[in-house]
């Protein structure tokens, strides 16, 4: 697929997704799977048309999910995984002293320095994501870990897919 078409793409989606936080929702919201899926999510942007607060990053649905799941050798964001991304960024456009710090994972598989630069990369393309949704870039750090912080130490195709992933730490609230 051609970049000009993801990028029309990209926005078209972050369009849809802050279009659809009109209203804050008054019954709580159950958490949405976070697992390494590839099947179709519900929308999960942002509840509030308010500013979130420092409160919201345990209450609201959307910003409890702070994990990226990636394919195999890949570093393109999945498309699940777009709503989440609207919805953090939007916390940090309404918290401008929030900081995040991104933390790049990769599976056992491959070299050192292979996993690191994977990480990285899987980082880097949350960070533009992050950016492309509002998100500053003075907030935002990208850390690799590549394989050395594993959540699961099983060699199986599973426990890869969980390992394949960017964590998102907020280091300021």
């Amino acid at each position: 697929m051609k970049t000009t078409v993801r990028v029309v793409m990209l926005s078209l989606l972050s369009v849809a997704v802050l279009a659809g936080c009109k209203s804050k929702s008054t019954k709580p919201e159950a958490p949405a799977s976070t697992g390494p899926s590839t099947g179709a999510v519900t929308d999960t942007g942002p509840s509030t048309a308010g500013a979130f607060g420092p409160g919201d990053l345990d209450t609201d649905a959307c910003l409890r999910q702070r994990v990226v799941y990636f394919d195999l050798d890949q570093d393109a964001l999945r498309p699940e995984f777009q709503a989440i991304m609207g919805c953090h960024a939007k916390y940090l456009r309404d918290r401008p002293s929030s900081r995040i710090t991104l933390e790049g994972n990769a599976d056992e598989r491959g070299s050192r320095e292979y996993n690191l630069g994977l990480g990285e990369r899987r980082g880097n393309a949350v960070s533009s994501a992050l950016q492309a949704n509002g998100g500053s870039a003075a907030q935002l750090t990208v850390v690799s870990y590549g394989e050395e912080r594993p959540v699961c130490t099983d060699s199986n195709e599973e426990c890869w897919a969980r390992n394949r992933r960017v964590e998102i730490v907020y280091t300021a609230r």
